[in-house]
């Protein structure tokens, strides 16, 4: 899989992802990738962070703009208007519908798992 890098400005959305316990640094999107649920880096400043990002539309909640939202692992900093860039470098999953919020954050704990399990085989 070739690696897709985008970057903007950290912008509010509805804050769902806060609401699940997942909040997301939310950017627009002018680069065209493949939706789904990616293991990815994140830059702030010059700090590197892991994340997941997820890059499509919120189908669970009916949404139609497409967009990137990246949950940095461990992090807890407000960075609304702050500009970050995201590497992509591994596509977990797909983008899909869940049945409701709950299920959704089930698999979300489950990308999470994956994501923690990635970034372990390059700790020192």
């Amino acid at each position: 899989m070739s690696t897709y890098n985008f970057w903007g400005k950290v912008r509010k959305h509805n804050q769902r992802g806060k609401q699940l316990g997942f909040p997301t640094a939310n950017v627009n999107l002018t680069k065209n990738i493949p939706e789904g649920i990616y293991i990815s880096k994140t830059k702030i400043q010059r700090q590197i962070y892991p994340s997941l990002t997820f890059i499509g539309t919120a189908k669970t909640f009916n949404e139609k703009k497409f967009h990137a939202e990246t949950y940095i692992l461990d992090f807890n900093q407000n960075i609304y208007g702050k500009w970050i860039s995201v590497k992509l470098f591994k596509k977990i999953r797909n983008n899909k519908k869940f049945n409701s919020a709950k299920d959704l954050i089930a698999q979300m704990q489950k990308d999470l798992q994956e994501a923690r399990k990635y970034f372990s085989q390059f700790a020192s």
